[in-house]
């Protein structure tokens, strides 16, 4: 029915372009839906630059684009900054579910390393250093570790992955949230810097005894290997459809108006701590009736029959009372 609406709106083949860009969390989701809406309906062709979640905000806010996309919600600074710019408001409608991942590069290792919250945040304060820390070794009996520095990868650009990876250690330690805190680009205390999910993965395949965070798709794409986290009912759990799931199904049933939720260390037994939403942001107003109806159409595809191929690429599909939440939502684009 979303299809036969669509098709309709297209019917007279005139070329419409839409603009899109941020996230690269999302990226090679996003590139599979918009190609595929491409080729079921030609005229319309949505060209996404997948360049951080900070360059969607930046761009959507300035009118740059037609809508953004984040894998961080805005702050309330951000929302105003919008207001105060276009003269409305902007929506957010969460896409998809995802997660980030400790991906590390430990010669040796045979099997997925465990870490404790206190030993991923340490990391990244550079309190812990070496491999063959007792925080570290402590967990993963049977493991033999080197006694070689941990060398700490992290993004360079603005970042909703970052966000995502920041939002984690800020609820799990007070230190990092008063020394770093969450955002979607801060100051590191230590580290190397990668642009997107892929420079960060280049990075840590390149360097040996390395460890740095990405999202899921990116590991499983390009064969890396990455760490259980354990979560807050103690349970060491690998990240997966069934682990994000869990995490977003405690969020879902307390959902904000505004879809602006973290669902990092999710209570819940086989929840993956570090899941997270991602988000596209679309203006209030659309002021070209041809762009509004497409990019209606579009999010009503998104939350329909485009979520049937999340699983494939290794993303959760959302919980289907947010859905529908979501779609009501729709109708608030002017």
């Amino acid at each position: 029915m979303v299809w036969a609406a669509a098709i309709a709106l297209a019917s007279a083949a005139t070329p419409q372009n839409i603009t899109a860009g941020g996230a690269t969390f999302p990226f090679p989701m996003y590139s599979k839906w918009f190609d595929e809406y491409h080729k079921r309906i030609p005229s319309i062709e949505i060209n996404y630059q997948s360049q951080g979640s900070g360059f969607g905000i930046q761009q959507v806010t300035a009118g740059l684009i037609d809508f953004g996309a984040s894998d961080g919600p805005m702050t309330d600074e951000e929302v105003s900054l919008f207001r105060a710019k276009r003269g409305f408001g902007i929506l957010h409608f969460p896409a998809l579910l995802g997660a980030n991942v400790p991906a590390y590069n430990l010669p040796g290792a045979t099997h997925p390393l465990n870490f404790t919250p206190e030993a991923l945040a340490g990391i990244f304060l550079g309190k812990i250093t070496m491999w063959n820390d007792p925080a570290i070794t402590s967990v993963n009996p049977g493991t033999s570790f080197p006694n070689r520095t941990i060398i700490v990868v992290h993004r360079a650009d603005g970042s909703g992955t970052t966000y995502i990876w920041t939002d984690y250690l800020s609820t799990i330690s007070k230190e990092w949230e008063s020394r770093v805190g969450r955002n979607k680009s801060v100051k590191w205390p230590i580290g190397l810097g990668g642009k997107g999910n892929e420079g960060v993965a280049g990075q840590i395949k390149q360097i040996k005894y390395s460890l740095g965070y990405v999202e899921l798709t990116y590991a499983l794409q390009t064969k890396m290997t990455y760490g259980r986290v354990r979560n807050s009912t103690g349970e060491f759990i690998a990240a997966d459809l069934k682990s994000v799931s869990a995490a977003a199904a405690a969020a879902s049933a307390q959902m904000p108006d505004d879809f602006r939720v973290s669902i990092v260390n999710a209570p819940g037994k086989g929840s993956y701590p570090i899941s997270s939403f991602t988000w596209l942001l679309v203006p209030e107003k659309i002021a070209d009736a041809g762009k509004k109806r497409i990019i209606t159409e579009l999010l009503r595809w998104v939350l329909t029959e485009g979520q049937n191929s999340a699983a494939a690429l290794s993303y959760a599909r959302l919980p289907q009372a947010m859905i529908s939440k979501e779609l009501k939502l729709i109708g608030k684009i002017q």
